[in-house]
């Protein structure tokens, strides 16, 4: 019997990479970790830009196509809010879904908490309409946490947040719930890092979950260390609509570093 070649699920871009920090208006270090979203008929980027100091903040890149022509807000479009308990060190890391129910676009993204010891990473929420307004939800679950989206609709009448604690050392996959955007519980590992695989160390969600009718999936990386440093790659899990039980749940990495863009340069 022939052997089947393999077919990689995900093809890159033959331009790629697509922004760097020499497209920038203004002064970047570097460019990265978009959340990405449509919006009037372009796409819309809000993209992490790490300035000379290393602190981040959220600027807005459009395009027609997805892969050229970047129209790229002149300022930064979102940074660190003191009044909501952020600290200087920055925004990072976003993810945006149109929330059905409350029929505006919100966005997740790890701010530092500003007046806890270590100043450590978490989750701040911040809802638009119009990505030119803005409506700070404030910050969200207990420090450190990362890697958050919210579903794009409710499950069961809760919102549901994937969110990335560290317990115990385990940096696993959870998920949390909550009746208004603030108070939050019921909170539960989602998707666990597995011993001696390719992702090992630690695990986090990647894109927002994407609605299918077989389920809910969810493209996560996972890291594994190594001799020189953390390797992440890119796995698949499936979870029921309703219950968000993992149906599947595959056991290789589908899409890992190749080209130099994705091997060199900075790495968070």
């Amino acid at each position: 019997m022939d052997k089947k070649k393999f077919e990689e699920p995900f093809k890159r871009y033959e331009e790629n990479p697509i922004l760097t920090s020499k497209d920038w208006p203004y002064k970047a270090a570097s460019v990265f970790n978009p959340g990405a979203i449509k919006f009037n008929d372009e796409i819309l980027l809000l993209v992490r830009v790490e300035d000379g100091q290393g602190y981040s903040h959220l600027t807005i890149a459009k395009s027609k196509n997805g892969k050229t022509n970047w129209q790229i807000d002149p300022t930064p479009t979102l940074t660190a809010e003191p009044n909501f308990g952020e600290d200087v060190f920055g925004l990072e890391d976003p993810r945006i879904v149109w929330l059905e129910e409350r029929q505006e676009y919100i966005i997740t993204c790890v701010s530092f908490f500003k007046g806890v010891a270590g100043e450590p990473p978490g989750i701040s929420l911040i809802a638009t309409k119009d990505f030119s307004n803005f409506e700070r939800l404030g910050r969200q679950l207990i420090p450190p946490n990362k890697d958050a989206s919210l579903f794009p609709k409710t499950i069961k009448g809760y919102y549901a947040l994937i969110n990335r604690p560290i317990v115990e050392g385990r940096a696993d996959i959870w998920v949390s719930f909550s009746k208004d955007l603030n108070f939050w519980g019921k909170d539960r590992p989602l998707i666990l890092a597995r011993h001696r695989t390719w992702d090992s160390d630690k695990i986090g969600l990647g894109p927002s979950p994407i609605e299918t009718p077989e389920g809910w999936l969810i493209i996560y990386h996972g890291t594994r260390n190594t001799a020189s440093g953390s390797l992440y790659r890119v796995g698949l899990a499936l979870l029921d609509l309703e219950s968000l039980e993992v149906i599947r749940r595959g056991r290789d990495w589908v899409f890992g570093p190749k080209e130099s863009y994705e091997r060199v340069g900075d790495v968070d």
